[in-house]
Order: C-alpha cells, then structure tokens, then sequence
C-alpha cells in the first residue's frame, strides 16, 4: 500500500508540473518567441551540459560559454572540466580540441548544414516550422515547454526529439536533444545576455 499511494503522488506531482497549453496560449508564445528572435543579434551565455548514457550511472557534466552572432557565427566554447570549442562560420566547423586545431566543411554536407541551422534556431527558439516539426506545447510550473519532433526520417536517426524550455519572456533557458537510444544532452543557459555588441575576433579560429 505505501508503494501505491507513493506512485500515486508521483503521478499527481507529473501531472501538475506539466500539463497541455491551449492553442491560443500556444499561438500567443510562438509570437513571443518570434518577436524576440527577430531582435535578436547577438547572445552570450554561460551554460551547463549534461550528457546522459544509459550505461553510466551519472551525467558527464561539463560547462561553458556560447557567442552567438547574426546572422551564424556561433561558438560553444568547454571550459571545464576541459578546454574545448567549436566554432560554425562561413560554412565550416572549426574545433579546437586543448590547442590541436581541425576544420571541416559543412557546405557540402545537407545534413550538417540542417544541424547548423537547427542549433542557431535552438539558441533563438524559433523553431517553429510545422512542415518540419511535429509540435506539442506543454506550461512547466512558470515556463513553457515545446517538444520539436523532426518530421525528415532521415535527420530523426540522429535526433529524435527537441525539447526546449522558453521563461515568461519567451526566452531559451534550456535545450534538450534526445537521441533515438533514448541518450540525450541537456544543457542549461545562465548569464545570459541578448544584444551586446560582439567582436568578431571571438569567433577567430
């Protein structure tokens, strides 16, 4: 009996933390969220990620700073607990793993191309492309949450779902990408600062 009434707090507790939005609340986020992204120039933002494996019993965390610079200059830069960036420009990937230095061409490659403009859409939020996505909205406690389900069989091999958490402000505050195995990446955005002038040496390879 006490495993029952355990379960049945669980499941009342899931249920009030995150229930279905009405269409016209959902219609009233994605302007927000839109009105937003389309000011939108420049991010900043410490964050914290977490990798989840199945078969390890804690998430890798590590922590970081993102640049973000319109139109698609972003750079997620791993601080700890290794030093790590990755650089998207002028359709090629740049990394720089602890000082060894490698590039590779995105242009040619449909898939990363798509990759790159889905991360530059996660950041902003605007992902709303129902050609593109199969779209459920949820209200989390103050927040809003989105799953972004891909539509295209042959990207959903590499990610399966989207779930990101937008603030009353219709603000990213975490994205979530859940791969087919059910493995995700969870990472949490701090600090974060809209429209500040940005040099382009930040995102120097």
């Amino acid at each position: 009996m006490p495993k029952l009434v355990y379960l049945f707090f669980v499941l009342v507790f899931a249920s009030q933390a995150q229930t279905k939005i009405t269409d016209a609340e959902a219609n009233a986020l994605k302007d927000k969220v839109k009105q937003l992204a389309a000011s939108t120039q420049t991010i900043t933002s410490d964050f914290v990620q977490y990798k989840h494996l199945d078969f390890l019993d804690n998430d890798i965390e590590t922590s970081g700073k993102l640049a973000f610079k319109y139109p698609d200059l972003v750079k997620w830069e791993y601080v700890t607990p290794f030093k790590y960036s990755v650089i998207f420009k002028d359709e090629t990937l740049y990394v720089n793993d602890e000082g060894k230095k490698s590039n590779v061409d995105i242009g040619s490659s449909k898939m990363f191309k798509q990759l790159n403009k889905l991360i530059i859409s996660s950041i902003k939020g605007d992902m709303f492309d129902e050609d593109a996505f199969d779209i459920t909205y949820f209200k989390s406690d103050n927040n809003s949450l989105v799953y972004f389900n891909p539509k295209d069989k042959k990207f959903a091999k590499y990610i399966q779902s989207f779930h990101i958490t937008f603030n009353e402000k219709g603000d990213v505050i975490e994205v979530k990408m859940i791969e087919p195995s059910s493995d995700y990446t969870r990472i949490l955005f701090q600090n974060k600062t809209l429209n500040q002038a940005l040099d382009n040496a930040i995102f120097s390879h």
